[in-house]
């Protein structure tokens, strides 16, 4: 039996226009009833999405928890309790967010626990954010100094052009590679975390914490920051607007888009199915 779901968020639970389907509310309703951890493990930072956890009766709940930051952080949902955290050194944060602003035409944003900043938003990022309705700071310069003794979860660069994001990425790996771990989500992001810390190494921490076998865990998600996690899991499953990479490697694929509820079909066919 699935006792824990492990959801991404935009592009997999969330509709395209980043609010929540009624059949996927309906679903983890009822799988949470019979019992079932509903844990969203996102990129974003937890704050931005405390009206889904809302909309699904999760919010401040006791005894529910959530992932945040790629999986460097894992916290209780009362009270935003943290449980564990894994963010980057501040040395290593500043030298990954100096390489990647020397590429002029990208949006760079630093994660702490609780805030984002944002260094040269681009128009893209901007509407991007808008949509997901996500808190920001804008930094008017590229000194990020003043955070040096703040948690940084991670560092990010977006950009909607994927050669772009490619060459960034191997511009910051060849400097920082054996610190830092990169991937990329929802076609925009290019996001380095420290190494070794992912949405997988997360989940599997969460369900040793819980006493929830690996076997017991489904995860679900549609982009390359979802692999980890959809190989960790017991039943790593794909929705069906899912990247081609991602849904090569995943154990099911949905037959439903996010917009369709592909969460709802999951829950029925593996979790509630008895």
């Amino acid at each position: 039996m699935i006792k824990i779901i492990a959801s991404d968020l935009d592009e997999t639970l969330l509709n395209t226009d980043g609010t929540l389907g009624e059949k996927n509310i309906a679903a983890i309703k009822e799988a949470a009833a019979a019992g079932v951890y509903f844990v969203p493990n996102s990129g974003r930072g937890y704050k931005s999405f405390e009206d889904n956890l809302t909309a699904l009766g999760l919010a401040q709940k006791e005894g529910q928890y959530k992932i945040s930051f790629n999986g460097a952080a894992i916290l209780e949902n009362a009270g935003d309790k943290v449980i564990a955290t894994n963010g980057l050194p501040f040395e290593l944060a500043q030298g990954v967010f100096d390489a990647g602003r020397t590429f002029d035409d990208v949006s760079c944003h630093v994660y702490l626990l609780e805030k984002l900043y944002i260094y040269h938003q681009t128009p893209t990022d901007a509407a991007y954010m808008k949509s997901r309705q996500v808190s920001f700071e804008k930094l008017t310069t590229p000194d990020i100094s003043f955070l040096q003794d703040q948690p940084i979860m991670k560092v990010i660069f977006e950009t909607p052009d994927v050669a772009r994001q490619h060459e960034l990425a191997d511009y910051v790996m060849a400097r920082f590679g054996e610190q830092v771990d990169v991937t990329f989500s929802s076609g925009r992001y290019i996001e380095f975390n420290r190494k070794g810390v992912n949405k997988g190494q997360a989940l599997l921490q969460l369900a040793k914490l819980l006493n929830v076998a690996q076997k017991e865990t489904m995860a679900v998600g549609d982009n390359f920051n979802d692999l980890p996690m959809i190989e960790a899991a017991g039943i790593g499953a794909a929705v069906a607007n899912a990247v081609p990479e991602v849904a090569k490697l995943a154990d099911v694929q949905t037959t439903a888009t996010n917009d369709e509820g592909a969460m709802a079909e999951l829950i029925h066919n593996y979790v509630l199915k008895d």
